[in-house]
């Protein structure tokens, strides 16, 4: 049992939970003007666990016949038989009840709101079928995680820095379509698509760089209108390192760090940016 819950985890690659959870306890925080109840911080990491996990296993079955022919994703654990159909669906659907179950013990907006934004990142996993913007649609359904975390806190729109779920959607799309390099001969071959695919690498390289600054924009005029201190543009220059660093340590002809880029510094950008955010409301007031 442990051993198969294993595999489930390693599938959907768990640990990258940390990339949206930052965010969505950032829209907590913010909201509260400081550090949320114990109660509401508990239901906002279920929730965004569930969530997370749920389009992931959702995105794993969608892929599975692509995933069993691309050289890179070959092993994975739908690909080999190691978690069978059923058990993946299994899991889709539990977590998307825990997820639920955690928007319903938040309040009503919520939940209202849950099953779009779930509805969204399940519709990403289809959009490489016909569209080379699935990178922004996946920032899109990211972006939800911010605005999720104030809404459980608020429970209303009102007041919320929508800069913020932009910041997330470029940053997110950004090194989306860096990572879709790996597979752009792969994706033109099958006929999906993808920046890379379409537009090439290096034009693709440049696309990314464009949306993150776009995101550095949008973080910076986050801390503006939510009238942070000084405390928060110091994280906005540690993540804006980490965030163009990136861009040096991989490029279009030399993909062999790209792991390096997508998963250690887009993880220095999301937790510091949260932390800065938490010490500017602390200690401002």
């Amino acid at each position: 049992m442990l051993k198969k819950l294993s595999i489930l985890l390693e599938m959907i690659k768990f640990e990258h939970t940390v990339f949206a959870l930052p965010f969505a306890l950032m829209g907590a925080f913010l909201a509260q003007e400081g550090v949320p109840g114990l109660v509401v911080f508990v239901w906002v990491i279920l929730a965004m666990v569930g969530a997370r996990t749920s389009a992931m296993g959702f995105n794993r079955i969608a892929d599975r016949r692509f995933d069993r022919k691309n050289p890179r994703t070959v092993d994975r654990a739908l690909a080999v038989g190691t978690v069978s159909l059923w058990e993946a669906w299994l899991m889709v659907v539990g977590a998307g009840l825990i997820f639920f179950f955690a928007c319903y013990m938040l309040n009503d907006l919520t939940l209202i709101i849950s099953p779009f934004a779930l509805a969204l990142t399940f519709f990403y996993s289809l959009t490489k079928r016909f569209t080379w913007l699935c990178h922004v649609v996946l920032g899109m359904a990211l972006a939800f995680s911010p605005l999720g975390g104030y809404v459980a806190v608020k429970g209303t729109f009102t007041g919320y820095p929508f800069y913020l779920s932009l910041g997330v959607l470029f940053w997110v799309a950004g090194f989306d379509t860096v990572y879709a390099c790996l597979d752009a001969d792969f994706d033109r071959a099958e006929g999906l698509f993808s920046l890379p695919a379409r537009f090439g690498r290096e034009r693709a390289f440049k696309f990314a760089v464009f949306l993150h600054l776009l995101a550095f924009a949008m973080f910076v005029v986050t801390g503006v209108v939510s009238n942070l201190n000084y405390i928060y543009y110091v994280g906005i220059a540690f993540t804006s390192i980490a965030l163009f660093y990136q861009h040096i340590v991989v490029n279009p002809r030399d993909l062999t760090r790209i792991q390096l880029s997508f998963f250690t510094l887009n993880g220095m950008i999301s937790i510091p940016l949260f932390v800065a955010t938490w010490l500017a409301l602390v200690m401002g007031k």
